[in-house]
């Protein structure tokens, strides 16, 4: 009788010994991981605790109270909060449409020829200064857009809602400020989505033209469905930077800290602000008329990081809910 022979399991891929070189990746991997989280509780803890003075000092009213005059007491930063938010909202609505435009083009549209000139200069646009976009926009842009703006309050005089958005005549405002961050995030988002479109199987638009799908239906099904998470994430980025760009908007918003309605009239941001008042003050917990000046602008930053913060936590709230009506879950 012939004793039976077993074969034992293969090992599995867990059970195997790691090489040295996988153990190290792994290592450096949870290493960045860690020090990216670790950088972003170094920077609440710091910006908590140099702005502790001012919040201790004006409490709610840091970010409820629209008056902003710390040689007076006052530090209220919600039409600063306001201004940031507005801005990034005008640039959002015009670069959205625009970079979406040129990304499918790019990528669907345009001959061969054209694609690589349009793609450089989307490129050479993402590569210019701040403070050159900031400049022009102060200096050559501001006077005429005024007078613009003028012309465009006459016309809506009387008719409600526009009206009041539409209301004034000042080149430096939160329209211009708006527009000059449309025109620096617009790369940034049409080079993004452009990718994301690139990504769309050939095989997935060529079957929508089978079926019977025009130009546009390919266009609307196939490819912005296909890349709607992407997109998302894209506009968030651009968000992002539209919240966070300083020097631009300092020079073209106008420097007045007030709650308008009027998108012609000139405001103020929060990074726009600590860039034209941080320099005086002058130590990190110096006061100016028995206010802690520095710390209030730190605490603005603070604002400003929690603000970026929260966008990008509903940027993934977005993407995730769009994965899942994607699976059919």
């Amino acid at each position: 009788m012939t004793a039976a022979v077993t074969t034992p399991p293969p090992p599995s891929l867990r059970s195997t010994r790691r090489q040295p070189g996988d153990a190290g990746f792994r290592l450096l991997a949870l290493g960045s991981g860690l020090l990216v989280l670790a950088i972003l509780v170094g920077i609440v803890v710091a910006t908590l605790t140099k702005s502790w003075a001012a919040i201790r000092f004006e409490g709610f009213g840091f970010l409820t109270s629209t008056t902003w005059d710390p040689t007076n007491g006052k530090l209220g930063g919600l039409s600063l909060i306001y201004g940031t938010v507005v801005v990034s909202a005008i640039a959002l609505v015009v670069a959205v449409p625009i970079s979406l435009g040129i990304a499918l083009f790019v990528s669907e549209l345009a001959p061969r020829w054209l694609r690589q000139p349009v793609i450089f200069l989307m490129d050479l646009l993402a590569s210019v200064p701040s403070v050159v976009y900031g400049l022009w926009g102060a200096f050559t842009l501001a006077a005429p857009i005024g007078r613009f703006y003028g012309h465009v309050s006459d016309a809506v005089n009387g008719i409600p809602v526009l009206d009041t958005l539409l209301h004034g005549h000042l080149g430096r405002s939160f329209m211009t400020a708006g527009l000059i961050v449309a025109m620096m995030i617009i790369p940034i988002i049409t080079s993004l989505s452009r990718e994301v479109f690139a990504t769309v199987p050939t095989a997935q638009k060529e079957a929508a033209l089978a079926l019977g799908s025009t130009r546009w239906e390919m266009i609307r099904t196939a490819v912005l469905g296909y890349g709607r998470n992407g997109v998302v994430g894209a506009v968030m980025l651009g968000l992002g930077r539209a919240m966070g760009e300083t020097i631009a908007v300092a020079l073209t918003i106008g420097s007045l800290q007030q709650v308008s309605a009027h998108l012609f009239d000139s405001g103020d941001a929060l990074a726009s602000i600590i860039a034209n008042q941080f320099g005086e003050a002058t130590n990190q917990f110096g006061t100016k008329g028995n206010v802690p000046f520095q710390a209030a602008l730190i605490g603005l930053g603070f604002a400003l990081f929690v603000l970026t913060i929260a966008v990008n936590l509903i940027a993934q709230a977005i993407i995730a809910r769009g994965e899942r009506n994607l699976k059919g879950v």
